[in-house]
């Protein structure tokens, strides 16, 4: 079996309970990890740094929110022109910042980003065979690891509105799966990895705003679910059809973060304000009444970054910067709500019983979740007042990747 077959095979495994095998990941190969949550196994990832520890930093043309993703050596980014006609994808030798190639992918009618959003915020995905990128009227791409284009899918809508896309592609197997929420017609679509053709596209509900979710794959009673949070709720599908299986609504809108899947169970969060809720995945239908276990009351407003869970405890941050911990099992209040002093806007990274929180100011504030919110380190690379991070950490190789909106920074142990 090839090693790219033996990762995706990797990719798919699960423990009872739903708890990954804990084995350190080679790759980071999606937006947030080889599970799509953010969880890394690494346990040698630096905690305290300053400049000092910075390997190297390299500028990026245009802009872009896009997380660092890798294969072996190569790291894969996206960025735009400052008018969205040009998006462009690049391959960057991990070790030394040095720029392998660059693809560029030409749209003419653009959409409309939100003031926080880009032209270029979906993050890449890599199997080690394709890397597929996606921009929204831009379209769907797909190249080998030497740049080779392999196929283009430029008819999945306008994407029109006020705020622009976000959501990541995935590989899953031999599918590419993209969320296609926007505002009106929204579907969810699976193409073949290898030719972009359609497998399957199943029809969401239309929504006011647009989608920006990514889904994860997770191992539920025997079956294993697509699970992507929305505008309405979070819902699961067979990942092999694109069939709903089941539904579960919200407390409010904005379904953007990424729920985390731990114990068993959902935890998920909206981009409104709104109470946190845990869902025990498996059902059929909607299942509001009998699968939405309990909720969690939230504080600090809106939210963008997703939910982490570290043991028994949830831990939830506010765009503002106001993070609360919970009993993951009952939903209690753990202490009082803590102040960052800093606007988050990306998801965490989790490793080692830590939770490292990219502040948009360039600083990474790592805390240890519990009965408090404990504030272990506020690390700073000297970011410029023109940088804004809204890209979640990477873990590579025992280094730590940080991508402002114009920069991309390694940072050693």
């Amino acid at each position: 079996m090839s090693t790219t077959r033996c990762a995706r095979l990797f990719a798919c495994l699960f423990v009872a309970g739903g708890t990954f095998i804990t084995q350190a990941e080679e790759n980071w190969p999606r937006f947030r990890g080889p599970f799509g949550t953010g969880h890394s196994t690494e346990t040698g990832l630096p905690v305290k740094w300053d400049v000092k520890a910075i390997a190297w930093k390299i500028g990026l043309p245009g802009k872009g929110q896009s997380s660092p993703v890798n294969w072996g050596n190569k790291l894969f980014l996206t960025s735009s022109s400052e008018d969205g006609l040009l998006r462009q994808v690049f391959a960057v030798d991990a070790a030394n910042g040095n720029l392998l190639w660059t693809a560029k992918v030409t749209v003419s009618k653009p959409e409309t980003p939100h003031q926080m959003n880009t032209f270029a915020t979906a993050t890449c995905a890599t199997d080690g065979e394709v890397v597929v990128a996606f921009f929204g009227p831009g379209g769907l791409h797909a190249w080998d690891l030497k740049g080779k284009a392999l196929w283009s899918r430029t008819d999945l809508g306008g994407f029109p509105g006020d705020w622009g896309v976000g959501a990541s592609p995935i590989i899953d197997g031999e599918l590419v799966i993209q969320n296609c929420d926007a505002e009106g017609p929204s579907t969810l679509l699976a193409v073949n990895r290898k030719t972009g053709e359609t497998v399957w596209s199943t029809p969401r509900k239309d929504t006011p705003k647009g989608g920006w979710s990514t889904p994860i794959v997770i191992g539920a009673e025997g079956r294993r679910e697509l699970v992507l949070n929305g505008e309405f709720g979070v819902q699961g599908y067979d990942p092999v059809s694109g069939k709903e299986l089941w539904f579960c609504e919200a407390f409010n809108g904005r379904g953007e973060p990424v729920p985390d899947y731990a114990n068993g169970l959902l935890y998920v969060v909206s981009g409104k304000p709104g109470d946190a809720y845990v869902v025990r995945p498996g059902g059929a239908g909607d299942v509001t009444k009998t699968h939405r276990l309990r909720s969690f009351k939230r504080q600090g407003g809106r939210d963008l970054a997703s939910p982490a869970v570290v043991g028994d405890t949830l831990f939830v941050t506010s765009m503002s910067g106001i993070a609360l911990c919970y009993d993951a099992r009952t939903g209690e209040t753990l202490g009082e709500p803590v102040r960052l002093e800093a606007a988050i806007s990306a998801s965490p990274l989790i490793a080692n019983g830590l939770i490292y929180l990219q502040a948009e100011n360039g600083d990474v504030i790592v805390v240890r979740p519990g009965k408090t919110v404990d504030v272990v380190a506020r690390n700073s690379v000297g970011a410029g007042a023109e940088e804004v991070f809204r890209a979640s950490p990477a873990p590579i190789g025992g280094a730590i990747y940080l991508r402002s909106t114009t920069a991309l920074y390694r940072i050693n142990g």
